[in-house]
């Protein structure tokens, strides 16, 4: 199945949904032993500011509201209510949004956040709790790699994700209707070449707020 009895490293990549997604110019890959901290989190998932004397073409101003308000559709939306034509629209607006890769340890074919894996998310709720994030639309992402069936990697990504929105809930108080889950099973690898590595087998934070 997707996890092993080793569970799932620690890998940090900025500005990825998915396998194929470039990584933004300037950033690089943290080793895979180490584990951002709060303040590695925080930078990765800050928008870049805005640059004076530029504005927004028309179409460009109407396809941001456009996706304004599709995300905001997706407030209080169980990880299972969503489409897959939906699941298709977080990946093409996310492209755009910087993001953070953390592959979660989670109990052997479980939702259960390993106990290995509590810095990791304590870090995570540090940082979406900070006065730079808090507030944000923030989605949670589960992917797994390509072992065990289509239908149980799919139930399983959407299970940990939620697992991870509800410890940030429950622990640091983070507005559930601003953590979005959803799941991507095994079909969007970050390493298609090796599709049985833990690479794949992650939780995406990403914050799709502009500011």
């Amino acid at each position: 199945m997707s996890a092993g009895p080793k569970g799932l490293k620690i890998n940090l990549a900025c500005a990825v949904l998915a396998a194929g997604l470039a990584l933004p110019a300037g950033l690089g890959v943290v080793l895979a032993a180490e584990q951002p901290s709060a303040e590695q989190i925080i930078k990765a998932l800050k928008p870049a500011g805005v640059t004076r004397g530029l504005t927004a073409s028309p179409a460009e101003a109407a396809r941001n509201a456009d996706e304004a308000r599709f995300v905001d559709t997706l407030r209080n939306r169980t990880t299972r209510s969503l489409t897959t034509a939906e699941r298709e629209t977080i990946v093409s607006i996310a492209q755009k949004k910087p993001s953070i890769d953390l592959e979660v340890n989670f109990e052997y074919n479980s939702a259960t956040i390993a106990s290995k894996a509590q810095t990791q998310v304590t870090a995570l709720g540090q940082a979406l709790s900070s006065a730079d994030l808090k507030g944000r639309t923030i989605i949670v992402a589960g992917h797994t790699d390509t072992k065990g069936g289509e239908s149980f990697n799919q139930g399983l990504s959407e299970r940990r994700a939620d697992a991870v929105k509800r410890f940030l809930s429950e622990k640091y108080g983070i507005d559930a209707s601003n953590l979005v889950t959803v799941g991507y099973g095994k079909t969007r690898l970050k390493n298609s070449s090796d599709p049985f590595s833990s690479e794949n087998r992650r939780v995406q934070v990403i914050n799709m707020s502009d500011k």
